[in-house]
């Protein structure tokens, strides 16, 4: 039979596993102490189950009640000599004997102990196991100080207890079993390089997969912060849902890692999104800073990986994590075309096996399938949209494999060539792209704001004010900055205009932060029903202009109105505005119908309406370095073939032998160079049709404003001595000035 208990909800988490819990801490990773704490019970467990069956009848004896005639009540044999504590090292182990009394009831160990006769020895090795948990169980109870802590600990005690009396497995009895949300936080993440890396080439996507088994095994080892102190922290949140999911993770994840006899589950397996949003913020903020803390320690080849790329991935991550309509946590989100789900390969699991912050994963198997070019975000859309409202890019249905091969063309450039030539301009250490020396002319205007949003200098949120729930003390704050930015930088806008949209719940603003505090942004409007947004306020504090930010900006603003599936900006531009919205691809040339927008937007006196029409295939934030990147492997291209057809070939002479005419392909080197000859196995165009189409473009030269000089031969008495200079003159030949 299987024993049970019921557990509390909610308790502080049992620190690093050694011989006594630490004390509750504010959320961290399990240090080396739960590792070293696990290795010294498992040796403990090895050393009693190495024992003679005597022994470890006496150690099962203590946990057994006593089944001597009379309807004995004892439930425990002690031992009448009882070892000294602290054990002694130099003290001699006592012989065994069954005959041996309880100084309880008098009645011998075997009267305890009459039921494990005939256990076997797999069996009564399981059990002493448990029994070395509940000892140490036994021991957090007494060194516990807080209550609640103390008694999820005496639950497990009695439960663990309770196996060893009735031989029965542990069960925990809970409102729900694991997992106990979907899709799970490793099932999210792997989503999510699907969703946002699956573009990439290999060896980028590579250090993708990297960073986020990086994180995951974060997460698994990770010490969540107890109910009282977040509640401390973050009064507005939901205490009693993060109480469920602390007691859960204790329960399932934390206690287990050293008491083995209880089921373990690891974190990201069987919690979702839910816990991740409750401990994300933490944890990424004490991520970045035990990095920037051991940056020396870390090795080289880790080093640009953890500062650099990992910052990103975060931010990047961090998005998803908080956006009520991010597509990674659909349970369908790889969904097939039929509607059907397919099966999911895993790309990233978490090792088992805890390690500082910049050791190397240990390797997983990825199938190719699973991470292949065709980002799921070109899936069908019903399988990314749950509900109305539109997620990520607009997909296509995905094509067998026969299909996805292109159509190849005449001139087409073999894919063998082209890969050969991106492997010598893509640097693997660069994960989104080749970074630019920031003086270079050709650099892209966004290059400074992208590297510096990649190290982590500066980070983009969207926010806005909410009438549903108690506002979050920091969104306050960067609102009250954004509305500071918009009054200092559009100084003819009146300042209680600006405060009353940019605390209007029916708005939101995409805000930049840098160090901590706002130094622009752009608040906007969505019309989902018109399938357009208004963009209201676009400014940056004028100290941090002229760094590429405004377009990193609105590049960051257009991805994040692509995942809603809204394609058009409208916008009024004052004066000095309209050269900005120019380069950010804005126009006069409003493709929304005048009938959706009308009544919808504010008018503004002296403005010009702007708008701009967005291409869902396009990934703005990285658009500049992909232009470059093509640039780049064209020039290579050039470079090759100019390499293969850098070569003098001699003169043709058959013209001096009288020939008059050759065909162009026999000119030596010509074929070479890639040309082809033109109009070859096609029919030939009609004489008079061709007479008809000539004459009209002779006349309509004839009548230019400047073909006067040419439309009479030069006449000898105007020009002495031409015709010696020129010996065949262009009317003899044209017939220009006699047609």
């Amino acid at each position: 039979m299987s024993g049970s208990a019921g557990i509390q909800q909610g308790s502080p988490a049992i620190g690093a596993a050694g011989s006594a819990p630490a004390a509750p801490g504010a959320g961290g990773t399990e240090g080396s102490g739960a590792t070293v704490g696990s290795a010294r019970i498992a040796v403990k467990k090895a050393q009693l189950r190495s024992s003679p069956r005597p022994k470890k009848l006496e150690k099962l004896g203590v946990y057994s009640s006593c089944k001597a005639e009379g309807a004995c009540k004892c439930n425990s044999w002690k031992s009448q000599n009882p070892p000294p504590t602290p054990p002694r090292t130099d003290q001699q182990p006592n012989t065994v004997n069954l005959q041996d009394p309880c100084r309880s009831c008098s009645h011998t160990l075997g009267d305890h102990v009459t039921h494990l006769e005939n256990v076997s020895e797999e069996e009564m090795n399981r059990l002493l196991g448990i029994a070395l948990d509940v000892e140490y169980l036994n021991t957090c109870v007494h060194k516990e100080e807080d209550a609640d802590t103390k008694q999820v600990y005496f639950s497990l005690f009695k439960l663990l207890r309770k196996c060893i009396l009735q031989m029965g497995k542990p069960v925990v009895e809970a409102h729900e079993s694991p997992p106990f949300e979907k899709p799970s936080i490793e099932q999210g993440v792997n989503n999510f390089v699907q969703y946002k890396f699956s573009h990439l080439p290999s060896k980028e996507r590579q250090t993708i997969m990297e960073l986020a088994k990086m994180f995951l095994n974060q997460i698994n080892y990770w010490q969540l912060e107890t109910p009282s102190q977040r509640r401390q922290r973050a009064p507005a949140d939901d205490a009693a849902g993060y109480k469920v999911n602390y007691t859960s993770w204790l329960c399932y994840c934390n206690v287990p890692q050293f008491c083995d006899s209880l089921p373990r589950y690891e974190t990201t397996q069987i919690f979702g999104r839910t816990l991740l949003r409750s401990v994300f913020t933490v944890m990424r903020k004490q991520l970045l800073e035990q990095a920037r803390q051991e940056k020396d320690k870390l090795p080289p080849e880790k080093r640009t990986l953890i500062l650099t790329h990992f910052p990103k991935f975060l931010s990047m991550l961090e998005e998803e994590v908080y956006s009520h309509s991010s597509p990674i946590w659909s349970e369908d989100f790889l969904a097939g075309s039929s509607g059907g789900p397919i099966p999911i390969h895993t790309v990233i699991s978490a090792p088992l096996v805890a390690r500082p912050l910049y050791y190397s994963t240990s390797p997983v198997s990825v199938d190719p399938s699973s991470c292949g070019s065709v980002s799921p975000a070109r899936k069908n859309a019903s399988a990314l949209e749950p509900s109305p409202g539109g997620q990520k890019r607009k997909p296509s249905e995905p094509l067998p494999h026969e299909e996805t091969k292109k159509l190849r063309i005449v001139g087409d450039i073999p894919m063998e060539l082209i890969n050969e030539v991106m492997a010598t301009i893509t640097d693997p250490a660069t994960m989104l792209g080749p970074e630019t020396s920031l003086l270079s002319a050709h650099s892209a205007r966004d290059e400074a704001a992208r590297l510096e949003e990649r190290r982590g200098v500066i980070e983009f949120h969207v926010i806005g004010n909410s009438l549903n729930q108690k506002p979050n003390k920091r969104i306050l704050m960067w609102l009250v900055g954004l509305q500071n930015v918009f009054s200092h930088q559009l100084p003819r806008m009146p300042k209680e205009y600006i405060t009353r949209l940019v605390f209007d719940p029916k708005h939101k603003t995409l805000s930049l932060i840098k160090d901590g505090r706002v130094i622009g942004g752009i608040c906007f409007r969505m019309f989902p029903s018109q399938s357009f947004t208004e963009i209201v306020f676009c400014a940056v504090t004028s100290n941090e202009q002229v760094k590429g930010y405004g377009t990193h900006l609105m590049n960051h603003l257009k991805e994040y109105h692509i995942k809603h599936d809204i394609l058009n900006f409208l916008t009024y531009a004052d004066e000095y505005a309209i050269g900005y919205f120019k380069k950010q691809g804005f126009s006069k040339d409003i493709k929304v119908p005048k009938a959706k927008y009308l009544g919808y937007i504010k008018d503004y006196e002296g403005a010009t309406l702007m708008g701009c029409e967005l291409n869902p295939s396009i990934p703005y934030t990285e658009f500049s370095v992909i232009i470059k990147k093509q640039k780049e492997i064209i020039k290579k291209l050039i470079e090759r073939k100019q390499a293969q057809i850098r070569k003098v070939y001699p003169g043709l002479s058959c013209f001096k032998e009288g020939v008059r005419q050759i065909p162009i392909e026999s000119i030596p080197g010509i074929r070479e160079t890639g040309w082809k000859p033109v109009g070859k196995g096609k029919e030939l165009k009609d004489p008079d049709q061709l007479y008809s189409t000539l004459k009209t473009i002779l006349q309509h030269v004839k009548s230019h404003q400047n073909a006067w000089p040419f439309m009479e031969p030069v006449k000898k008495t105007e020009a002495p001595g031409y015709y010696q200079v020129i010996r065949f003159p262009m009317e003899r030949n044209s017939g220009l000035s006699s047609s």
